[in-house]
């Protein structure tokens, strides 16, 4: 499926780790049309690489619309994988895009999907076991906020503004077409793909990352840096910052080590002040 490919990076193996992630996807006509968009792109034949999100027919994949618009990409829809929840879907990615025309004040860093495929090359080039994620929504409504938010980028397609409606799998057909000619093209030639800087780690997966802020919310409500019952937009606007800065797992590590002693400083300070405290009451 990768037409032979063996130029520098290994082009050939980063078509495996591309993933296609649908969100409540809501006809079975689209799934078929996307596994078929896939395909023809040279996408989806790795297990995993195309994942539903709850679909709205939970036997989409063998349904008959499903099938027959998948016209001769069956092994990929064959291999695509039903998920509960958006976590799931991009478990073990390392960069992740989410496909919405919304305008989130606080969302992920926006780029057009040339940029955004550059640098997921950039990525999948970085480490051997890196994976990279499209996530689009439902045809209807989008993507909610809560799939967004634990993207590390956000891309849409600048169609005529007048009549910018585009289906499923045209969204993805475009997005799949622009990282297979970031991934033919010689990486180090191309101006938007990152730069050897020198050490580079291994990337961060979603997982890891939405671990990581699950323990740095803790440590701020620790410190008292974040009040749990207003935290207004803090935690927006760090997801904002550490999504441009595309961290490594050591990276990840270095900022979980900081909430901890965050929380065991609190915890420290505050049975001091309990203590004397205690004393005071001694004195009266």
């Amino acid at each position: 499926m990768h037409d032979g490919i063996t130029s520098p990076g290994d082009a050939s193996g980063m078509f495996a780790r591309v993933r296609v992630v649908l969100v409540e996807t809501s006809h079975p006509g689209n799934v078929g049309s996307v596994a078929r968009a896939m395909k023809t792109m040279g996408f989806g034949d790795r297990a995993g690489s195309f994942v539903l999100v709850s679909p709205r027919e939970p036997a989409v994949l063998a349904h008959p619309d499903a099938v027959a618009m998948a016209s001769g990409a069956d092994d990929v829809l064959a291999g695509a994988r039903i998920v509960p929840d958006i976590e799931t879907a991009l478990a073990g990615a390392s960069y992740t895009v989410a496909m919405t025309a919304r305008q989130r004040e606080f969302g992920p860093p926006r780029l057009l999907p040339r940029a955004a495929a550059a640098r997921g090359r950039g990525v999948l080039g970085a480490a051997p076991d890196a994976v990279v994620a499209f996530v689009f929504g439902n045809e209807r409504y989008g993507l909610p906020n809560e799939a967004v938010d634990r993207c590390t980028a956000v891309t849409h397609i600048p169609a005529n503004p007048a009549y910018a409606s585009l289906n499923l799998a045209q969204a993805v057909q475009l997005v799949a077409y622009e990282m297979r000619l970031a991934l033919l093209e010689d990486g180090d030639a191309r101006p938007d793909v990152p730069r050897d800087i020198g050490y580079a780690g291994e990337p961060a997966t979603a997982e890891q990352i939405e671990s990581m802020f699950g323990h740095l919310q803790a440590g701020l409500a620790a410190i008292g840096f974040l009040d749990p019952a207003n935290p207004r937009k803090l935690m927006p606007r760090l997801r904002r910052l550490f999504a441009r800065s595309g961290l490594e797992q050591e990276e990840v590590n270095i900022l979980r080590g900081i909430a901890k002693r965050m929380m065991i400083t609190a915890g420290e300070t505050g049975n001091q002040a309990g203590d004397e405290t205690d004393k005071e009451r001694g004195r009266l």
